[in-house]
């Protein structure tokens, strides 16, 4: 396993070590030991979530302001744009963005520590997207920040506007949102 860094420091890229000849392939795609002697991180995940999505659909920016997660995400069939934002008022890189493409081929996956907001763009004619959190789903503390924020100014790499739920078309901009001290 080989760690990324991204210009976000707390939001990490891993690499796998991947395995594979004519038969295939085998990776181990979580260690808890391996990952916190990579990282410094002890995550305790208490779910997994299994999404599929079509092309040019986006979901997010989500977040939970109370019971706030960490997320392990990666994706087992075709290709997204994976994106993180910090929404720590008290962080120096408040309202900065970091993206990674996550895909079947490349195995890679991103953590995105609580107190990051995260949305990914599906590129592929679908994908499925796997991950896990270290705190339960709760609907009455979910935000979303709005996909297309110009404070934020997430380069998206499309040029139409995206598939997605009302909820996240009518999330709020970042200057309007509840947020983390």
């Amino acid at each position: 396993m080989n760690i990324i860094a991204t210009n976000l420091p707390e939001v990490m890229v891993v690499e796998p070590t991947v395995f594979g000849d004519a038969r295939g392939f085998f990776f181990e795609s979580f260690n808890a030991r391996h990952f916190a002697e990579l990282t410094g991180i002890t995550a305790n995940f208490v779910q997994d979530n299994h999404s599929r999505s079509a092309r040019n659909v986006l979901r997010g920016l989500h977040y939970q302001i109370q019971h706030p997660q960490g997320k392990l995400v990666r994706v087992t069939t075709g290709e997204v744009l994976d994106v993180a934002v910090d929404v720590r008022r008290s962080s120096p890189t408040f309202g900065q963005w970091t993206s990674t493409i996550l895909s079947a081929d490349n195995k890679h996956q991103m953590w995105i520590p609580a107190g990051f907001a995260h949305g990914f763009l599906v590129l592929s004619d679908y994908a499925e997207f796997l991950y896990k959190t270290t705190d339960y789903w709760a609907p009455e503390h979910e935000r979303c920040i709005l996909w297309n924020d110009p404070a934020i100014g997430i380069d998206w790499r499309i040029s139409e506007v995206p598939q997605m739920s009302a909820k996240d078309r009518e999330g709020k901009l970042l200057s309007q949102s509840e947020v983390f001290d």
